[in-house]
Formats: structure tokens, sequence, C-alpha cells
């Protein structure tokens, strides 16, 4: 299996590398250290399964997981955050996404969560294929944050981590009054009404 990684940080891509590099039937043929990197790869390389962070400067998350679909509907995409599935892993699945580890885990997971997407099934732990069973109940009420477009979750989630608006719009490539308009738009929807909030409840729903 052709593998494709894709992290910010050179330390998680060696120890990625070194993971796979004991397996007989899997090589990494591409490293990239943000989004565009990441897309560029994925036009240019062979490869068969993706493996990549969450967050990462330039397009990330849901937006480069859905833009790879895109142009490579049938191949699988991992995703590895150091944020708990709780965080984020509804998002994934949602935009296109095979699995979701947390990097903690990677060491004992990657290996079989890639056998597994490459064989066409999904990966998720034990403890959050519960949580989704619980959630698909008629009764269950869904979180605010479910709501979001993908682009206003991906800022949501920057404003919750303390990222300044002048920050969020240079990480996205959007201007700062765009970033203005999204924070205003989530916080209407999440029914908040400032970012002291926001990250309150970020806090309470696991997203940080």
């Amino acid at each position: 299996m052709r593998i494709l990684i894709a992290d910010d940080h050179a330390v998680v891509r060696r120890g990625l590398r070194e993971i796979l590099a004991s397996e007989h039937d899997m090589d990494v043929v591409g490293e990239a250290k943000n989004g565009d990197e990441a897309l560029e790869l994925v036009r240019k390389l062979d490869w068969d399964v993706a493996v990549l962070d969450f967050s990462m400067p330039g397009r990330s998350g849901v937006e480069l997981i859905k833009e790879i679909k895109r142009r490579h509907p049938g191949r699988p995409v991992l995703v590895l955050s150091m944020l708990p599935e709780e965080a984020h892993a509804a998002q994934v699945f949602k935009a296109g996404g095979s699995g979701y580890i947390n990097k903690e885990s990677a060491g004992e997971e990657l290996t079989a969560a890639i056998r597994k997407v490459a064989n066409g099934g999904k990966y998720v732990s034990a403890n959050f294929a519960e949580k989704l069973a619980t959630d698909l109940a008629p009764d269950a009420e869904k979180p605010l944050h479910e709501s979001l477009s993908d682009r206003e979750y991906r800022v949501m989630w920057l404003l919750a981590s303390g990222k300044q608006i002048n920050q969020i719009a240079s990480e996205m490539f959007l201007s700062p009054s765009t970033i203005s308009t999204y924070r205003a738009r989530i916080l209407k929807k999440l029914k908040l009404t400032d970012n002291a909030a926001l990250v309150r409840y970020a806090v309470k729903q696991q997203l940080i």
C-alpha cells in the first residue's frame, strides 16, 4: 500500500514513517507539512491511503478532506489528531473521511486502521462507536455546533483555541472582515454572546 502522510510537525512525520517502515506491505510515498502541500502530492503521486493531521497551516480539517475526496472519491483518508474523537470525528466522517485516530494511540492503532480503511471499512475506537450509536437514537439531542458549516466549524475551533481574528484570517487566506462575519454567525447559531462564552462551550463539548 502506498501511503501519503501530512503533518506540520517533522517529528510526527518521522514517527509515522518509522511505524509504517516496519510493515512489509506499506510504503510511504510522500510527506507534506501543510494542507496545500498535501493537495499538491495528492495530485502528483500515486497513493492508496492518505494519513492527515486534522489541524495544519493553510487548508486542513474537513475542508482538506472534502477537497481530497472530490479529486479521489474512491481513496480513503485517515485523520490523526491530538484531540479526542468526541471533538472532531463526526465532522471527519461527514466530510468523507474513513477513520479517526488520536495521535497518542497511533503506535498501536495506525497500521490496523490503514488496513481497515484500505479494504473499504471505517475505523473508530470502541468508545466512539458506542457514542455514535447513542447519538443516532431517535430521542438524542444534537449539539448546536453540528449545525455549523465546515468553514464556520473551523473558525469556531480556531477562535476557541485562542487565535485572534487576524491570525485566523491569515491562516485561512481570508480577510479579517470575513472572519468577523463568520464569528457573528457562529455566536448566533450557538446562542452565545462573546468569545469567552465560546471557549466555555468548546471546553464543555470537548472540542478543544
